[in-house]
């Protein structure tokens, strides 16, 4: 929380970029999906460097390098789908909490993005969802959505998957692109103004023939599984 004051207070000077981001997501003629990448990046940027928070990426030879593909990671808290933009350079979204979505700022730049806003126990507008991800991925579009449907402060530890996150991966027959977030939570649950260093892992793909004929709940599984392993190697290590 002390964090998230310093990154609001050292970011007033920089208030214009609300309205240019909301600017930029209504006028996509004229600014087009490289564009919007780069400026919202800008923004995690600039917001970073007052928060003291540094993220060291690996494993972006596994990223396929043609097609759309879901990003799958564990979830941890506020900072996860930043810390996966800011390593990710290809532009990419984000699937999101409707409830979430319509703060001053997280508006905006889920708009400039074209994150998509999933309304939790409304079944008609998941499904409406879960159709549109696969249509766009399907084109080539890159998402990221979070198995665990919300973080739970458990830190390092992985919760359990929800399988009707993999449905969309299934109709489009799309890459799996498991992420594991090592540190995320730290960036705005710890007290402190202290450097912070997280870490993203892009694991290797899981293509469409791998998990062809799996179910949901054993697509979840497998992701988490090789998720869990990866983190548990980091740790090791550490």
């Amino acid at each position: 929380m002390l964090r998230f004051l310093k990154v609001i207070l050292w970011n007033l000077p920089r208030i214009y970029m609300i309205p240019k981001m909301a600017y930029r997501a209504k006028h996509t003629e004229r600014y087009g999906e490289e564009s919007r990448y780069a400026y919202a990046r800008l923004a995690i940027r600039r917001m970073m460097r007052a928060g003291r928070i540094h993220t060291k990426r690996f494993g972006m030879e596994n990223l396929p390098q043609e097609g759309g593909y879901l990003l799958c990671p564990n979830h941890q808290g506020k900072y996860d789908a930043l810390g996966i933009m800011i390593s990710h350079d290809r532009p990419c979204s984000v699937v999101i909490d409707d409830a979430r979505s319509h703060g001053l700022l997280v508006k905006q730049f889920i708009d400039l993005v074209q994150g998509k806003r999933l309304k939790k126990g409304d079944a008609r507008q998941s499904m409406k969802i879960i159709k549109e991800l696969a249509e766009d991925t399907k084109r080539g579009a890159r998402f990221i959505i979070f198995p665990e449907g919300g973080y739970f402060h458990n830190h390092n530890t992985v919760g359990e998957f929800k399988p009707g996150c993999f449905k969309s991966a299934l109709k489009a027959k799309v890459p799996i692109v498991p992420v594991a977030l090592i540190d995320s939570y730290k960036v705005f649950e710890e007290w402190s103004l202290r450097k912070v260093e997280t870490q993203v892992h892009f694991l290797k793909a899981i293509p469409y023939e791998e998990y062809q004929g799996m179910t949901t709940v054993e697509i979840a599984k497998l992701v988490r599984e090789r998720i869990v392993c990866r983190i548990d190697e980091a740790l090791c290590l550490t």
